[in-house]
């Protein structure tokens, strides 16, 4: 049970530089941990970003969607406060904007990631 805190700036960064190669290997990343933390491991992440693929990204808009709604219950489950962007993340990749669909998710995500950390 472990998920990864990624600088912000680097994941958006990556994902233009590399044309959208970095974006499809955080999708998998991400899908993996938060399906791990959550126990679903029978949910395959590289039927994630197969899916994606295949649909020419449209898979990607439901995607946001779905894990910002995983990203809720992952909060619920650690007590940590819950914010629910789902509607958010999945109206931004409509208009074009699935970069800051992208960073949102990520803070969430780090957000859960420091709360996960042993304290010393």
């Amino acid at each position: 049970m472990y998920i990864q805190n990624r600088s912000i700036p680097m994941v958006i960064i990556l994902s233009i530089v590399t044309c959208g190669i970095y974006f499809y290997i955080w999708i998998y990343q991400v899908s993996l941990e938060i399906n791990n933390t959550l126990g679903h491991s029978q949910e395959s992440a590289g039927l994630e970003v197969l899916f994606s693929i295949l649909t020419c990204g449209i898979y990607t808009i439901y995607w946001f969607y779905k894990y910002a709604k995983k990203l809720v219950t992952l909060s619920e489950n650690m007590g940590a406060p819950v914010t629910d962007n789902s509607l958010v993340c999945l109206l931004l990749p409509i208009f074009g904007l699935q970069v800051v669909s992208q960073g949102i998710m990520q803070s969430q995500i780090n957000m859960l990631a420091d709360g996960m950390q042993p304290r010393v």
